[in-house]
């Protein structure tokens, strides 16, 4: 049930563990202002006993509970994760940040006028970051609710260590941060509706850790501690304070712990479940950056080149020749040579995991995403086109929340909401016309699979499907 008495007035909502209240934003354009709600708790903090175990429900709570200030990002280097935050947020304002393991909340924004019976589609946001890095703050779900008409829900998990460790038995079989995307969603199920939301139409997604969450969601049914067992390894780090942690965490290399096949979220590897085609057939979207090796993941350095380390010595000569085929431009061949990369890292993967949902009979669409966005050029040279994550302005409206944007990149930022939105509606990704920027992906029923020419393209005249 809905409290949201008059605008003059904050929205208070019942949730199955008790009421919360937020506060109304408008955005220019619109005349219903949409209702935020910040900080939502959905599960226990993870903290103790609970400390590398699956996640709880909150426990209830009789009075209003305030939720209009920015929850704790998850345990993560903090310096790291404040450069990658201001670097991706929309917003125009900076927030404070603060990290802690009682990080288990979601944010909620909702366009729905709470006095009535009003069912919108839900798109629940999972953040991206490798696994170790990011949170939900970083993004202001504002535009996004407002222009496509839906409910955006952000949500946390944990990170690093304290999401993924795993010792791959029964003692610590890991995944918990893949546990607590899932505990959100149950969230989601039982209470959305009072925030205007419909439980039978959730659309998730996300970028980079985050698409990688999606997928694992959806075919989904060195701390000093000594090794000798699984148990008295878990034991021992049960008993480490947060900053310990952390602490060893930033000793690693590559601090990136991966998604385990624990044989509960995942019985299997992804690969087979793909293959048997055991997973939800559901509409479907993969998208790729022109340029996604551009800037930001070289900084990982050596933590994303595991690939390369099982490409075939003989493969070498074809594949150099294919990419690099003799360039003299070092420029030229510094271009070529971040193709090479970014393939082999996202867009094979990618085009792989299309083929398997396209073979299972899902509706698939493939994009990929061509401009450089004014936010980051303080920080990226202007030559990158389409880095990794730079989407992520268009889909969350930055020249709307953020400001100081070209009128290209507002319709744009416009057009990508416009498509996001519709695919929540109606599993569609396009708008009411014919156009060649994001397109359904023509992928024949032979092995060959390639984006259509100029697909995804960001560039185009903007205006006509507007």
């Amino acid at each position: 049930m809905a409290y949201a008495g008059n605008l003059s007035s904050p929205p208070v909502v019942d949730t199955m563990h008790g009421k919360v209240l937020g506060k109304y934003v408008s955005l220019e354009g619109f005349v219903q202002p949409v209702a935020i709600f910040l900080g939502v708790p959905f599960a226990k903090p993870p903290l103790g006993t609970l400390r590398f175990a699956p996640p709880q429900p909150t426990e209830p709570w009789s009075f209003v509970k305030n939720v209009t200030s920015y929850p704790p990002m998850c345990s993560q280097d903090a310096v790291v994760g404040k450069m990658i935050s201001d670097l991706f947020t929309n917003r125009k304002e900076s927030i404070p940040l603060t990290f802690s393991e009682d990080c288990l909340y979601l944010n909620i924004y909702t366009p729905a006028d709470l006095t009535k019976s009003t069912r919108l589609p839900v798109m629940v946001w999972i953040h991206g970051g490798s696994l170790v890095m990011g949170g939900a703050s970083t993004y202001d779900g504002l535009a996004l609710s407002a222009h496509g008409n839906v409910v955006v829900v952000a949500i946390q998990y944990r990170l690093g260590i304290w999401g993924f460790f795993s010792t791959g038995d029964e003692h610590s079989r890991g995944n918990w941060g893949h546990l607590d995307q899932v505990a959100a969603l149950r969230w989601v199920q039982d209470n959305i509706v009072n925030f205007g939301g419909d439980p039978s139409s959730v659309t998730i997604f996300g970028e980079s850790a985050g698409g990688e969450s999606v997928s694992v969601l959806q075919v989904a049914i060195a701390a000093g501690c000594a090794t000798t067992t699984s148990a008295v390894m878990v034991n021992c780090l049960h008993q480490k304070t947060e900053d310990e942690l952390l602490e060893t965490t930033l000793k690693l290399n590559c601090p990136f712990l991966p998604t385990a096949i624990d044989g509960v979220l995942l019985p299997k590897a992804p690969e087979e479940i793909l293959t048997e085609k055991n997973f939800s057939i559901v509409p479907y979207i993969v998208g790729i950056n022109k340029q996604e090796f551009g800037w930001l993941l070289p900084l990982g350095r050596g933590c994303f080149f595991d690939p390369f380390q099982n490409v075939p010595e003989d493969a070498i000569p074809a594949a150099i020749k294919e990419y690099l085929g003799g360039a003299e431009d070092p420029v030229k061949n510094k271009d070529l040579f971040v193709d090479l990369i970014g393939d082999v890292l996202l867009a094979v993967p990618s085009v792989i995991v299309a083929r398997h949902h396209r073979d299972a009979g899902a509706p698939i669409y493939m994009y990929e995403f061509q401009y450089h966005p004014s936010f980051s050029s303080d920080l990226k040279p202007g030559m990158v086109m389409g880095d990794h994550g730079d989407e992520l302005f268009s889909v969350f409206g930055a020249p709307f929340t953020k400001g100081v944007a070209s009128g290209e990149e507002s319709r744009i930022s416009k057009m990508v909401m416009k498509f996001w939105g519709n695919f929540a509606w109606n599993g569609l990704f396009w708008i009411y016309c014919s156009f060649y920027l994001l397109t359904e992906v023509d992928i024949p029923t032979t092995e060959n699979i390639s984006l259509p020419a100029g697909a995804g393209s960001l560039m185009p005249p903007a205006d006509l499907c507007l």
